[in-house]
C-alpha cells in the first residue's frame, strides 16, 4: 500500500515521505515548524494530485 509518513526531524521540523508498497521513499517534503502545516499538505496533495499535470522540462522548446 502507498502511504504517507509524517515524522520529526532532528532539526524539530515536521515532514512527511510518501513511500511505495515495496518500502521504497518515493519523495521527501520540506521541513514545516508545525505539524498540522504538514498535515494541511498530504491533504492538499491527496485532493489534488490526480488532476496533475506532467511537463517535461528535458524537451528543448524552438
Amino acid at each position: 500500500m502507498y502511504r504517507f509518513e509524517i515524522y520529526e526531524d532532528r532539526r524539530g521540523e515536521f515532514r512527511f515521505r510518501y513511500r511505495a508498497p515495496n518500502g521504497e521513499i518515493m519523495f521527501i517534503s520540506e521541513g514545516y515548524t508545525q505539524k498540522e502545516s504538514a498535515v494541511a499538505a498530504v491533504e492538499a496533495i491527496k485532493r489534488t494530485a490526480s488532476g496533475a499535470a506532467t511537463i517535461d522540462q528535458t524537451i528543448a522548446t524552438a
